[in-house]
């Protein structure tokens, strides 16, 4: 399926779509369950980076680590399947496998928490296809001003 007809027919959700909601479904239930909520969040996020394919599992290891050393204040979680980041339950940062899409690239998105605001327009969400000092550094410009 080309990435252009990744929606299906008829106005219904694609294979993808559906495959993020049950992985959100899968995370709702593993959260209501009893025991170290914030340790269970952090080991779903581990898990979620160690079954990507590369090169998605070392940059996906690589936005993990920038941002736990940047907002160690963060608490990790998966999202629709992403690794994720969050600030009192509500997640600020993510990141997106190209894989998950199909997509030519990763992204690392932002949330309308994150205080990014920059004039009238500002991104939101960022192409990420190396793991380079200069995109660590970047990374953690943006995760540090996202917490701000």
């Amino acid at each position: 399926m080309a990435k252009t007809e990744a929606k299906a027919e008829g106005g219904t959700l694609s294979k993808e779509e559906r495959e993020a909601l049950k992985a959100r479904t899968a995370e709702l239930r593993r959260q209501s369950k009893g025991g170290n909520k914030k340790e269970r969040d952090r080991q779903d996020v581990l898990d979620a980076i160690e079954g990507l394919p590369e090169p998605d599992k070392s940059l996906a290891q690589m936005v993990h680590e920038v941002v736990s050393e940047t907002a160690p204040d963060l608490d990790p979680k998966t999202w629709y399947g992403f690794p994720s980041y969050a600030r009192d339950g509500k997640v600020l940062v993510f990141f997106q496998q190209a894989s998950k899409f199909d997509e030519r690239y990763s992204t690392l998105g932002f949330q309308t928490i994150a205080n990014l605001d920059d004039g009238d327009m500002w991104a939101t969400s960022y192409a990420v296809v190396a793991d380079t000092p200069a995109v660590r550094q970047q990374i953690a410009e943006l995760v540090a001003k996202a917490v701000s």
